[in-house]
């Protein structure tokens, strides 16, 4: 049975995180908030950056180390909020305002569930560590990245993000490619020059149809999109650069290095990769955390959506209160049902955990 002081509590903080603006890399006020909540829960926060650390009081060297992790941080506003995105509002059965669901709700039923479980008089067969990350939103330099450096390897994390209490046993990477197609100026109406708008639709038609061999078990093929395009500046010249945007989805397959050398070795253009760290992750099928899920009765599945899941090097699931769908547009929002939910899901899913 779980004290509704949990639940009451949960809701009440999710209401002041909404309303201290905490934007991917200015999350100074919010960081403050959470630690001055934990220290009055009776904890010394350490803090790295704006990240948070928290250990357990009965933690022991002798036992292994479940990490909670959930970020602190939102996109900015985008969209046409039909309210102020940091007012909460006082409804009794929705929470309001940017980061509500994205990811507050996991956020506030984790610091719970953590409560919950260093409050209860039966302790744990294993540690439970709870990390507050800054900067997920913008897979920034200061962000859990850094705040691994400072704590004990864990054995396993959860990963707090709306999945409506599903858990993700594994999630796509990111590659994300800038092209440049090079051609040669020349007047239109002489037929001159080298377009650079044909060559790079060369390349995008080969990427429209090939197909890469390895196929994921779980996560299925390897999906490229291009999402920009940008050419010319008159009408009668031929352009000599055309650049295109490639969004790639890779899976446990291959790493982002191996699908940049397929690409080099077939296309024409010039291939710049923003980032070749969002990798994709898979847990194995085996592993005590899925085996609890299966406990629990989880629904698993794949996300096709990345998080700081991609900067651990120890196995994790993603799992939390609110919907996926509701993240990153106006009037977002949480039922505070989903979060009395999480808080209820996240202490069975632990209780059933054998590491």
């Amino acid at each position: 049975m779980v004290d509704n002081k949990y639940f009451s509590e949960a809701i009440s903080l999710l209401r002041e995180v909404v309303s201290t603006p905490s934007v991917s890399g200015e999350e100074n006020e919010v960081s403050n908030l959470l630690c001055n909540y934990l220290s009055s829960k009776g904890y010394t926060p350490e803090r790295i950056s704006n990240n948070i650390i928290v250990n357990s009081r009965r933690y022991d060297t002798a036992k292994k180390i479940l990490l909670l992790n959930s970020h602190m941080d939102t996109v900015r506003a985008v969209g046409h909020y039909s309210f102020d995105p940091y007012d909460p509002q006082l409804d009794p059965q929705r929470i309001f305002g940017l980061g509500s669901n994205d990811a507050g709700a996991s956020l506030v039923s984790m610091i719970q569930t953590f409560l919950f479980f260093e409050q209860r008089d039966e302790p744990l067969p294993f540690n439970l560590m709870l990390l507050i990350s800054a900067e997920e939103e913008t897979s920034g330099k200061r962000g859990i990245k850094l705040a691994l450096r400072h704590i004990m390897r864990p054995d396993c994390a959860i990963v707090g993000e709306p999945t409506s209490m599903n858990m993700a046993i594994g999630e796509r990477g990111l590659l994300v490619v800038d092209a440049l197609a090079r051609g040669i100026c020349g007047h239109a109406a002489r037929n001159e020059g080298l377009n650079a708008i044909m060559i790079a639709l060369d390349d995008i038609n080969w990427l429209k149809s090939y197909k890469f061999p390895l196929i994921s078990e779980k996560m299925g093929e390897v999906r490229c999109t291009v999402t920009q395009i940008e050419a010319g500046t008159q009408h009668n010249v031929i352009p000599d650069s055309c650049k295109f945007v490639v969004d790639i989805r890779p899976t446990d397959c291959y790493t982002n290095s191996d699908i940049m050398d397929i690409l080099r070795a077939h296309m024409k253009s010039e291939l710049t990769a923003r980032s070749l760290t969002n990798k994709s992750s898979l847990t194995p099928c085996d592993h005590p955390l899925i085996a609890a899920a299966e406990a629990c009765g989880i629904k698993t599945y794949i996300s096709p959506t990345t998080s700081d899941w991609m900067r651990l090097d120890f196995p994790a699931v993603k799992m939390g209160p609110g919907d996926s769908s509701r993240s990153h547009r106006a009037d977002e929002f949480v039922w505070t049902r989903e979060i009395e939910d999480g808080i209820k899901g996240y202490i069975k899913l632990i209780s059933k955990l054998k590491l």
